[in-house]
């Protein structure tokens, strides 16, 4: 009775050294889903959104993170000067929703 339960726990031992291998690999695979699911879409978005304020000129019609909808007149370095309802607000790039120009597209048409 002793020998079987010996062999038991050298049967169990054994097998623990392949579940380490399998943490492992469960956790690389945790990492992979992570970037790829988390990481690199927002690291899309983000170049995105500086292209987009790269890409803003003088007359297009922008909407601020704020809601504020003004049409641009001027393009600084860093702030852009708008014109919403005859007034006129400097406003940096950074605040300038980038989606606005999809949401100003659908609502002319």
């Amino acid at each position: 009775m002793n020998n079987q339960f010996i062999m038991l726990q050298e049967a169990a031992g054994g097998a623990e050294g392949g579940g380490l291998t399998q943490s492992l690999i469960m956790f690389g695979l945790i990492g992979l889903v992570f970037y790829l699911f988390m990481i690199r879409p927002q690291m899309k978005r983000t170049k995105e959104a500086k292209q987009f304020r790269e890409s803003i000129a003088t007359g297009d019609k922008i909407v601020t993170v704020g809601g504020i909808h003004g049409k641009i007149l001027e393009v600084a370095e860093t702030t852009i000067l708008i014109s919403s309802e005859g007034t006129k607000l400097r406003i940096e790039k950074s605040s300038i929703s980038p989606n606005s120009m999809d949401q100003l597209g659908n609502q002319q048409r």
